[in-house]
């Protein structure tokens, strides 16, 4: 997957590893069938062919056909794989237990707690029938884009060891054949990527040219689901700031956007990691633009600080794995392909969506993306001080107590309560003030709608401040 490390004759001998793994016997496919399925095979299939097609390293696949004449493809995970993988894990747990006990240096790595992850994710990519819900969420996530098409599990023939799905044909996107329609499918790849890394939050990991192939229809055939990431949609918002402070190549940004992707320890100096990022962007500044990566950039700001106060949530290690691949796959489609015109191209709908504001390349994009987060966040802040207000109304802020005097402690709790929507109305409209400067997001009458809503309130809190001063007054 990176030409540019290794030689030609070296990459393809590991691709021969990679696609042509060592198949099991037919005989263990058929008792592996068997024993999952807990019936004879010709209860199930209408025709079943022993010779596998593809193997790979966790499982191979098998033509068959279903009594209703459906062509299908049968996975079939190697025999005692679980149990080897839990022997060998077994062995690493306790390597990492003692290499932590007798060198302490290394246990700022935490070793045994990074080999019980890497145990726990084996363990669920061996799972077939995790594959399957997968696969079922894929085809109803995506569903409507007509240029990928993700066959469909056939889920109550799947098990834990077992794979059914629907048989497609195409042509590998490593074919010569296919490689003539690169730049188109290359524009394809990246599109749907940034759909599933921004949109959606749903992502294929293991998107290397194996798992991808060309269908007659010009569609994109996506398989392999046993590695899928997810990505919440205060994740998804974050690698968007991320992705625009590394367009803009803007260090304080880029520092800010991976801290809050929690890649990097909030309470770290944050002197320890802003000439790392100056370096990497700097480094980026001087190559061509077809040679960035994004991939690249998130390792590199990972290993800053010899990683001690860096974390890699599974999540994010599976997306950099993700990345690092589609762009092998986007250099072998098209060698010339710009991976940052393509991202400023393709991908500012997609980051618009996720930051709620359409991204800009001026010297206002930090304050027109902060300031329309903001006000994505406004109504969970006014539910606070308004909850925090109505806790004044009961409660004195201070917890103010005069022995034998209820009207005073009343009247105090009153005037708590006026101070905090006071202040509550100021800062609306403060903040709607520079909403309708911004100018970001949906409009009603002219006026962005977060803006509008903002004023609305503060005018109404305005109103009732006016009607609480003056019944204090008169009382």
């Amino acid at each position: 997957m990176r030409p540019d490390l290794f030689p030609e004759p070296y990459l393809r001998q590991l691709r021969e590893l990679r696609e042509h793994a060592r198949p099991f016997s037919a005989q263990e496919a058929e008792a592996e069938l068997a024993h999952a399925l807990a019936r004879p095979l010709g209860d199930v299939f209408r025709s079943f062919d022993n010779e596998p097609f593809a193997a790979a390293s966790i499982a191979q696949v098998h033509h068959a056909a279903l009594p209703d004449g459906k062509d299908v493809i049968v996975k079939i995970r190697r025999p005692h794989m679980r149990e080897r993988i839990d022997g060998d894990m077994r062995i690493l747990v306790a390597v990492a237990r003692l290499a932590g006990t007798a060198i302490p240096s290394l246990r700022r790595l935490q070793l045994e707690r990074l080999a019980r992850e890497i145990w726990t994710n084996l363990r669920r990519e061996t799972d077939l029938l995790q594959e399957a819900r997968n696969i079922r969420r894929f085809c109803e996530a995506y569903k409507q884009r007509n240029d990928v098409y993700v066959p469909e599990a056939i889920e109550a023939l799947c098990r834990e060891s077992i794979l059914v799905q629907v048989l497609s044909h195409g042509r590998s996107i490593e074919d010569p054949a296919v490689v003539q329609d690169g730049p188109r499918i290359a524009g394809v790849l990246v599109d749907f990527y940034l759909e599933q890394l921004l949109k959606s939050g749903l992502f294929h990991g293991d998107p290397h040219p194996g798992n991808l192939f060309l269908m007659e229809d010009g569609r994109i055939c996506f398989h392999d689901f046993g590695l899928v990431g997810n990505l919440d949609r205060t994740t998804r918002r974050n690698l968007g700031l991320f992705l625009q402070a590394f367009v803009q190549q803007d260090a304080g940004w880029m520092l800010d956007a991976a801290i809050k992707l929690s890649r990097i320890d909030r309470t770290a100096d944050r002197a320890l990691f802003a000439p790392g990022i100056e370096e990497i962007l700097s480094d980026y500044s001087s190559l061509p633009l077809k040679d960035w990566s994004i991939a690249d950039a998130f390792l590199r700001v990972m290993r800053l600080g010899d990683g001690a106060h860096v974390a890699m949530p599974y999540n994010l290690m599976v997306l950099v794995r993700a990345l690092f691949l589609i762009e092998g796959c986007l250099r072998r489609l098209d060698p010339d392909f710009n991976v940052l015109d393509n991202l400023i191209a393709n991908g500012e709908a997609a980051i618009a969506d996720t930051l709620g504001g359409r991204p800009e390349r001026a010297a206002m994009t930090r304050l027109k993306t902060e300031l329309a987060l903001s006000a994505q966040d406004l109504p969970a802040l006014l539910a606070s001080l308004l909850h925090r207000a109505h806790q004044y109304g009961k409660e004195p802020a201070l917890g103010l107590r005069i022995a034998h005097s209820e009207e005073i402690e009343r009247r105090l709790d009153r005037r708590a309560g006026l101070l905090a929507l006071a202040l509550l109305s100021a800062g609306l409209l403060v903040a709607s003030a520079l909403l309708a400067q911004v100018n970001a997001g949906p409009h009603v009458l002219g006026m962005p709608a977060a803006a509008l809503i903002g004023f609305a309130l503060a005018i109404w809190l305005c109103l009732r401040v006016a009607r609480l001063a003056r019944s204090l007054w008169q009382g």
